[in-house]
């Protein structure tokens, strides 16, 4: 997967906005993380600071994971529960839809767009000593955020009939109304996840990821306690409102427990609105273009939402359940890896030849990280995904069919889940960079691609090939896949002419295959030897026989990532002993 590209560092100046604290251009610059020593050549640092040490990376990566892993945890229990009660309804439908208004915001607002111009630069002002100016660029963000979210909320209330003819235009009646007066309920939950993002950018910055990463577990309980404590109590469409007042208060709740670690570390919050600051005035510069990349991409999920909302009863809220599935892996190794990297090339700053050979170095290390757990991922959504389905979701309303529709929906993810996840990294370091634009650029072309080709494999093809209109939904996440590939191989081309030659060797790449091929034919014999088991029980023989497949045969094939688990696994055992 190497780009064939020229390669050679080439990092353009004007690429790079020097703000009033800059001694040279090349100070200027945002590098990856200094891993070792490089003589001569090792990147200036800030007066008072020292290289970060590769372990740190990983330590940090690990607690983001862990933090992510835990929420998600809980996340599946939610979406467990959600489907004894609501199974493959209208007012699932309903739910679903609705509820992608504030993930839009928080995804826009906390995984990207606050990430990418708030952290560089406020990570940097810590890392320069200058607390007081850091603590004042953390109060005008917080001040123009409140603004600008506050607008957001209100517009959203006002509008939602509107909004409800744009993300589920296939919606009539009964299941329109109920969309429309969960929008209302779920906007104000919205703004408070937007706030909870800033304190994520302020917790990350001083190196605070678990808890951050952590918070949404108080968020997912309190819809989970409101769909157990109202589910036998009201019908389908109460319930669903009742599930989105559990979620406006999950959200005050995640910000909540938050904000006592981040008055600790801000020390005097007093919220103000400042466009004079050079440093305020470069993160609101950097802003916008991520805003919109990041919206760019969530609005391909609006639009698989309003495609899905014309293929029958049931359609859109399969596609959330397979979507928690499949951004699993994406958020644990692909967002752990790049968010620990971001405010770790914020914090390193060197010349132009020793920045481009860091990157290369951390950006290539961190693709073979996540590929050595996206790659088995993969495989087990397109061989195992009903397994999956039924182990996480079969109860209640939802049934061993239900499960085998989402197992679709899950294969078509599978296309373009590599691809979609390598590339978070891939953006990670052009926000390094201070290169908002390129990624916005590319988001583009991929949502581009994916309207057009969700149109056409969601809409046409089912009646083209003479089968029932649901499975237009297998067909959006298959041609998302292929979108995600195009945007995936632009970056990299584009980066690879500014830095040189980065990505995973072929062989590395093949030799993953072979182990998640090898694991997929051993569990699929053992599902096919048992297949009247009770999910649960079924799960545990046929995931747990395909993990250690996959680990013994990348083991064997020479995998120092598989080797170093599986030491780690047996020392583990041993301490225990």
């Amino acid at each position: 997967m190497h780009d064939s590209s020229k390669p050679g560092p080439s990092i353009p100046p004007e690429k790079v906005e020097p703000d009033s604290t800059s001694v040279t251009p090349d100070v200027e610059l945002i590098a990856g993380e200094t891993i070792a020593p490089m003589g001569a050549g090792t990147p200036d640092l800030p007066v008072g600071s020292t290289p970060p040490k590769g372990t740190e990376t990983g330590r940090h990566a690990f607690l983001v994971g862990a933090g992510i892993l835990i929420s998600r945890i809980i996340g599946l229990v939610r979406q467990r529960v959600f489907a004894y009660y609501f199974g493959r309804s209208a007012a699932g439908d309903a739910f679903s839809a609705a509820f992608r208004i504030p993930n839009f915001l928080q995804n826009v607002f906390g995984e990207g767009a606050l990430s990418a111009s708030f952290i560089p630069v406020y990570a940097k002002l810590l890392a320069q000593d200058d607390e007081k100016e850091a603590r004042h660029v953390a109060n005008a963000v917080l001040g123009a955020l409140a603004l600008v979210t506050s607008v957001i909320v209100l517009l959203g209330v006002l509008t939602a009939p509107y909004l409800i003819s744009i993300i589920a235009a296939g919606f009539q009646d009964e299941r329109r109304e109920l969309t429309i007066r969960l929008v209302r309920i779920l906007f104000p939950g919205a703004g408070l996840l937007v706030m909870s993002a800033w304190c994520l950018g302020v917790l990350n910055s001083h190196h605070r990821f678990f808890i951050s990463y952590t918070a949404p577990v108080v968020w997912n309980f309190s819809i989970i306690t409101a769909l157990v404590f109202f589910g036998r109590r009201v019908g389908q469409f109460p319930l669903a409102e009742m599930v989105a007042w559990g979620s406006v208060v999950g959200s005050a709740l995640q910000f909540g427990v938050q904000l006592p670690t981040v008055l600790k570390l801000v020390h005097r919050l007093r919220p103000v609105i400042d466009l004079a600051s050079v440093h305020v005035r470069t993160v609101g510069r950097n802003f916008m273009p991520v805003f919109i990349s990041r919206g760019v991409v969530q609005i391909s999920a609006f639009v698989d939402a309003w495609l899905a909302s014309f293929l029958g009863q049931g359609a859109v809220v399969s596609l959330t359940y397979a979507q928690s599935l499949y951004t699993l892996p994406v958020s644990l190794f692909g967002m752990a890896i790049s968010a620990a990297e971001l405010p770790t090339m914020a914090k390193a700053l060197g010349g132009t030849e020793e920045i481009a050979e860091v990157l290369r170095q951390r950006l290539d290390e961190g693709l073979r990280r996540i590929a050595f757990f996206i790659v088995p991922s993969s495989m087990a959504f397109l061989a195992l995904g009903d397994v999956i389905a039924a182990v996480l979701y079969e109860t209640g309303k939802f049934n061993h069919d239900d499960a085998n529709y989402v197992w679709a929906i899950l294969a078509g993810s599978t296309i373009g889940l590599l691809a979609s996840t390598l590339g978070r990294l891939y953006s990670s370091t052009y926000y390094a960079l201070r290169d908002t634009r390129t990624p916005l650029r590319c988001a583009v072309i991929r949502v581009t691609l994916t309207t057009v080709l969700g149109y056409l494999c969601a809409i046409p093809l089912p009646h083209l090939l003479g089968i029932d209109s649901k499975w237009g939904v297998a067909g959006l996440t298959a041609s998302a896949g292929v979108a995600g590939w195009v945007e995936f191989t632009l970056l990299r081309r584009t980066l690879n002419r500014r830095i040189g030659r980065t990505g995973l060797p072929l062989s590395f790449v093949a030799r993953l295959w072979v182990g998640a091929g090898v694991g997929a034919a051993v569990a699929w014999s053992l599902k096919l030897i048992l297949p009247h088991l009770h999910p649960l029980p079924l799960a545990i023989i046929v995931l747990g026989s395909y993990g250690v497949t996959y680990f013994g045969v990348t083991s064997a094939l020479g995998l120092p990532e598989a080797r170093v688990l599986i030491g780690r696994v047996l020392r583990m055992r041993g301490v225990k002993k």
